[in-house]
C-alpha cells in the first residue's frame, strides 16, 4: 500500500469519516453513508463476494488494496479486512491516489 493511501486512511479514521469491520461496513452501506469500500487483498472469498455484491447493489465503489495488516496499521485497529469511507472528499482523494499507485482492481 502506498504511503499516501495509508496516510489518508489514517486521517479518515481520526476525522471519524471511516468505519471498520464487517458489521459496521454493512450498516454504512445499507444506510447509504458509505462512499467507498476498501477490502484487503488477503480477505476471504466469502467476504469479498458479500461486499462486492452489496456495494454493487448500493452503487458504491469497491477497491482492493493492501493486506489486512497494512489496513489495520493505517487505521490503528487490529485485524481489519473491510473499511468504509463515509466522506465523499476522502473517498475521492483515496481513489485518486490509488489510481496513481496501481491499487485499483
Amino acid at each position: 500500500m502506498k504511503k499516501k493511501v495509508s496516510s489518508l486512511l489514517s486521517l479518515c479514521m481520526r476525522a471519524h469519516k471511516l468505519v471498520s469491520g464487517e458489521n459496521a461496513c454493512e450498516i454504512a452501506l445499507q444506510s447509504t453513508d458509505a462512499k467507498l469500500i476498501l477490502i484487503a487483498e488477503d480477505a476471504s472469498e466469502g467476504t469479498i463476494k458479500k461486499f462486492k455484491n452489496k456495494a454493487f447493489y448500493y452503487k458504491v465503489p469497491v477497491v482492493f488494496c493492501g493486506s489486512r495488516d497494512e489496513i489495520s496499521k493505517a487505521i490503528g485497529k487490529e485485524n481489519r479486512v473491510v473499511v468504509a469511507v463515509t466522506d465523499s472528499g476522502f473517498a475521492g482523494g483515496l481513489l485518486k491516489n490509488m489510481e496513481v499507485g496501481g491499487c485499483l482492481n
